[in-house]
């Protein structure tokens, strides 16, 4: 038998072969082969539809990050703001409290120089008062050493004490 020309009963023999592989092939292998394939085939598209959604909330996320950041800058900047008129605020009652404490600090002063000045002035008078009657003491001991001196002197004191009490009754 030659390689080339096969016989009939071997072409026979390999059909009949042939069709029976075919046969166990179509019942048990290709749906096998074709659910596994399948399988894979749903696998690959999960995947992929899984990578579409996760790449969707990445941008989703990316999204939320950008708005975050927004919000977070703009309660930075009220946060400042507030914190700018607090500042100002409490400057402004730190310079209030200064001026009242300052004009406070004054006017006790003005007082406690007004009271030191009628004190000086006081103990001047009563110095001057007391030069004065020891002046007129001595003035008057020389003059009154004489009779005729002292009437004349008393009249002249009367005299001037009731044209002064007069004067005063009139204003």
């Amino acid at each position: 038998m030659s390689l080339i020309t096969p016989d009939f009963g071997l072409l026979v023999w390999m059909t009949l072969i042939f069709g029976i592989v075919l046969f166990i092939l179509a019942k048990w292998g290709f749906p096998m082969i074709t659910d596994s394939v399948q399988k894979r085939a749903d696998r690959i598209n999960g995947s992929i539809k899984a990578a579409k959604e996760a790449e969707e909330k990445l941008r989703n996320l990316s999204e939320e990050q950008a708005r975050i950041v927004e919000e977070a800058k703009q309660e930075q900047g009220r946060i400042l703001k507030e914190a700018a008129e607090s500042r100002d605020v409490m400057v402004e009652q730190a310079k209030q409290q200064a001026r009242d404490e300052a004009s406070r600090i004054l006017d006790q002063a003005r007082t406690q120089i007004a009271a030191e000045k009628e004190n000086a002035l006081r103990d001047i008078r009563k110095e001057v008062a007391v030069l004065s009657v020891g002046v007129a003491e001595k003035v008057l001991r020389k003059d009154l050493g004489e009779e005729v001196n002292r009437s004349g002197l008393l009249d002249r004191l009367v005299e001037e004490a009731s044209s002064n009490r007069d004067a005063k009754l009139d204003n």
